[in-house]
């Protein structure tokens, strides 16, 4: 089973990120204490199994204190077993893990660290209103190593617009001298509700060049298979045996419970997810009760989603498992969409399973979305 906690707190808001979070700090330690209080009311979601992986997202968990954290640790504890080998993330940025005492403390609760570098660039660091500077980015990952780290991954973003291929083989070139384990690398997207949104509306941005997009990602996925990353996942890279079990579990339909402010669950049968709003999520937890909105997944819900999620994976879609969701010979009701597929190029079949080619991957999507089903 896998458990996710949403910190919804960040230093300051990058001018590209549509995650629910406050840069107003004053009321962290009543959501910490409403965190620790809705995992008590929700600690019958999940089986009555020990918890494989717990990831602290947001928002940046690097902003809480280690009185804030052990006491999110343990609550967790207190609910639920953890399985001695649980896989314990926390997402961080540079700028919070300058000083040794600090990653000293977090080494002693979490073992495995994603780091949000995002560039190398100075210039599109700013123009993105990061809080650390390229210095920071490359420091971060050494002082975590010294700390005791082992298990890493950082962010990277690409498509950033008037940014050159060359630029953004720089930051390849970089981030594989730094020899993490584990990569996530992201198409910067414009989202409405986003400075980059506001500003894009104003003529002050341009649109994101898809065509930039696609030449920058097949250079990041032939620099990253030749240094001996596997790509499992298209957004995600790691070496050997280094894949994220927390994000697989997402990927491969695995219940999990995810707790705070616009945290989202999945049980196998509905989805469910809280208010995206601190005030009144803390609110509600107080009077105990679960600010959740709950969505029961029909079986074509069940379909899509695995569509979706499966084949962005190098495991790709089960077609026995789609005949058993669907409850009918899904190959044969959707014969003439995946014909035109593989001539396209796009999708293989191999045995069972349907997998992305590699040109497939730039339309993963799409792919996904010809498939789709309906009730």
């Amino acid at each position: 089973m896998h458990l996710y906690i949403h910190i919804p707190f960040c230093k300051q808001a990058c001018h590209y990120c549509d995650f629910h979070f406050s840069t107003n700090l004053s009321r962290k330690a009543d959501l910490v204490d409403a965190i620790c209080a809705e995992i008590r009311l929700q600690q019958a979601y999940l089986p009555s199994q020990p918890l494989e992986t717990i990831y602290f997202g947001g928002g940046t968990p690097s902003l809480l204190t280690e009185t804030e954290l052990d006491r999110l640790l343990v609550t967790i504890h207190e609910q639920y077993s953890v399985s001695p080998g649980a896989e314990i993330t926390l997402e961080a940025n540079p700028d919070d893990l300058t000083d040794a005492v600090k990653l000293t403390m977090l080494r002693r609760y979490v073992n495995r660290l994603s780091i949000g570098i995002q560039t190398f660039d100075e210039t599109s660091l700013r123009w993105m209103n990061r809080a650390h500077n390229a210095q920071e980015a490359l420091a971060s990952v050494d002082r975590a190593r010294q700390a005791g780290f082992s298990n890493l991954s950082v962010d990277l973003i690409y498509g950033i617009p008037n940014r050159t291929d060359a630029s953004w083989e720089t930051d390849l070139t970089t981030m594989l001298a730094l020899d993490v384990p584990h990569l996530s690398a992201y198409a910067l997207t414009i989202e409405p509700d986003t400075a980059f949104g506001r500003w894009e509306r104003s003529g002050k941005v341009t649109p994101i060049d898809e065509q930039l997009a696609a030449t920058q990602f097949e250079q990041l996925t032939t620099a990253l298979i030749d240094a001996g990353y596997e790509h499992y996942e298209i957004s995600n890279f790691a070496k050997p045996g280094q894949y994220a079990r927390h994000n697989t579990a997402y990927w491969q339909r695995r219940p999990y419970l995810g707790i705070g402010p616009s945290a989202h669950s999945y049980n196998g049968v509905s989805r469910q997810y809280n208010i995206a709003n601190n005030a009144r999520y803390i609110a509600d937890i107080r009077q105990g009760v679960l600010p959740v909105t709950v969505e029961e997944l029909t079986v074509a819900d069940q379909v899509n989603e695995y569509l979706l999620t499966g084949l962005r994976t190098q495991w790709g879609c089960s077609v026995a498992e789609l005949d058993t969701l669907l409850g009918n010979d899904f190959s044969g009701q959707l014969q003439r969409e995946l014909t035109n597929l593989y001539q396209a190029g796009w999708l293989l079949r191999d045995g069972d399973r349907l997998r992305l080619t590699p040109a497939g991957k730039l339309f993963a999507d799409r792919v996904a979305a010809t498939l789709f089903v309906e009730e």
